[in-house]
């Protein structure tokens, strides 16, 4: 059992120097921010020990989440997609804009993505009480698998906890909130999996733990990030009294492999 204070002593990363970043940001308005494509950055960098290649695709293992990235949202990136999936299976992709499913494959959901992003001034705001917590480890699974499926903070497997560190409050025994370290890319970690139990809400555990979190992340010198769907206005009221800004609204759209139309399938046979 950690308390807030202990956790961020016992801490062992590695300090940088925060004008490193200051020098990886002044290339902002040269090239694309490593943000815009987070998913595809982090599978070629930090996350590459996750990454399996197809083409010019890469994703990570189905069971530890289902997303995937390519470096444009083009030809080329949909057939690499169209040769992955025609064995089934589906993939999660996060779009600069909202677009009709390419031939072969079609969407089973889609919605909007706000990216949000806590800037080097921002001041966190303290939490007005301390709560018991825990880091979550392989014995934990299950109840992150259950927590996420009931409050659905989006996809979780069996092995998305391999991802990072993720924190979790019990109360009785049973886990009733958590959050966790999702993307890594150089300079940046993101905060998913932000959940708790609707027994539990009021409490402040959400903010609670995103408070320690993000403050790990800053003693590494890289900042945090997190994506949620705008219209869950609950959440993102949170992240802004935590000092989260909005920087980015996109589109993320799960693909499958098309099923043949009837027509298709009289003509094959």
């Amino acid at each position: 059992m950690h308390r807030a204070s202990n956790f961020a002593s016992t801490s062992r990363r590695r300090r940088r120097r925060r004008t490193a970043l200051a020098h990886k940001d002044s290339s902002r308005n040269t090239q694309m921010h490593p943000l815009d494509n987070p998913i595809w950055n982090a599978l070629g960098t930090k996350q590459s020990h996750f990454a399996e290649n197809y083409g010019i695709l890469r994703r990570f293992p189905p069971e530890v989440t289902p997303l995937g990235g390519f470096p444009e949202a083009n030809e080329e990136g949909f057939a690499a997609v169209r040769g992955l999936l025609a064995s089934g299976g589906g993939l999660g992709l996060f779009l600069p804009t909202r677009m009709e499913a390419p031939e072969g494959l079609e969407i089973m959901l889609e919605g909007a993505l706000l990216q949000m992003i806590l800037e080097n001034d921002a001041q966190l705001e303290p939490s007005r009480h301390s709560h018991d917590f825990i880091e979550l480890g392989e014995a934990d699974v299950a109840d992150m698998v259950e927590l996420a499926t009931l409050t659905k903070p989006g996809p979780f497997g069996t092995r998305t906890r391999e991802m990072g560190t993720y924190l979790g409050i019990r109360k009785g025994g049973k886990l009733v909130a958590m959050a966790g370290e999702r993307l890594k890319l150089p300079g940046y970690t993101e905060i998913s999996a932000v959940c708790t139990h609707p027994d539990h809400l009021g409490h402040g555990y959400a903010g609670f733990l995103m408070t320690i979190l993000a403050n790990c992340i800053r003693e590494r010198d890289e900042r945090p990030f997190l994506h949620v769907r705008p219209e869950n206005t609950r959440a993102v009221q949170l992240y802004e009294r935590l000092g989260f800004k909005h920087r980015l609204l996109s589109h993320y759209a799960v693909f499958r492999a098309a099923k043949p139309t009837a027509a298709h399938a009289i003509t094959e046979t």
